[in-house]
């Protein structure tokens, strides 16, 4: 004899045997296993476990006072006020930019001025000057000699410590008759840490103390002169004076520079 038993995950059957009442029945279960529909419960139980758990936090915002509609709105006005900050920003680096290379083209105007000024003024400084030393020529051409030197070098000579000085004469004013006179060189410098000055005499051994001169257009000067060890030259200055009477001599002083060749 056979039973069937029924349940909700087996199905359980119970054989009886006809004959031999005294052995006990035997029973036979027989389980139906469904994975497939397992997994599935599982899945549909925790995506509802999951949408609870939400729908509990959202309830739970709503009713501390979040509102999700006006905090998306919020957001948008922040992504507005960022945009036009970055905007307004973009804007004031231009700006500035062009306020550097303004800066940097003023200053380079502004050194290209005052280069320009300066060049200006030391060329005023020498109109000046030049303006001066003929005011003076002018004012003494009445009592000058009417002479004045042109160009004034100085050599090596032909031992060490002897220099050849040369120099050119000419007239200063229109030359209506013939100029006459004479030179006095005198050398000014330092010895012993003194000023000091040498005369012509001294320079050549007391054979020259004047160097005469007539003529009508220029005169070139050549003269040998010696300079004692110990006397260091830095200027060179030369007296014309005129034979003529009331006429005051002339003075030029010239730096001392010796030429390489």
């Amino acid at each position: 004899m056979i039973e069937r038993l029924s349940g909700p995950a087996a199905r359980m059957i119970r054989v009886m045997p006809r004959s031999s009442p005294s052995k006990a029945p035997v029973n036979v279960v027989v389980r139906t296993y469904a994975p497939t529909r397992r997994a599935l419960t599982v899945t549909a139980l925790t995506l509802l476990g999951a949408f609870g758990l939400y729908v509990v936090y959202e309830l739970g915002r709503f009713d501390a006072g979040y509102d999700r509609l006006a905090v998306s709105q919020e957001r948008t006005e922040h992504e507005v006020t960022v945009d036009r900050l970055e905007k307004a920003n973009r804007e004031l680096r231009t700006r500035l930019a062009e306020l550097d290379t303004i800066r940097v083209g003023r200053a380079r105007e502004q050194a290209e001025v005052s280069r320009t000024i300066g060049e200006l003024q030391a060329q005023v400084a020498r109109q000046t000057q030049e303006l001066a030393f003929y005011r003076g020529i002018v004012a003494q051409s009445a009592v000058s000699p009417g002479v004045k030197i042109q160009q004034l070098r100085i050599g090596t000579g032909s031992k060490p410590g002897r220099y050849l000085v040369r120099m050119n004469l000419v007239r200063s004013v229109r030359p209506e008759d013939v100029a006459s006179g004479s030179l006095a060189v005198t050398a000014e410098g330092m010895r012993n840490d003194k000023a000091s000055s040498l005369d012509l005499a001294a320079m050549t051994g007391g054979k020259v103390r004047e160097m005469p001169f007539s003529f009508r257009y220029f005169q070139n000067f050549e003269q040998e002169i010696a300079i004692p060890a110990g006397f260091a030259p830095e200027r060179l200055t030369i007296e014309v004076r005129s034979n003529r009477k009331g006429v005051s001599p002339v003075t030029e002083t010239f730096p001392w520079t010796v030429d390489a060749s």
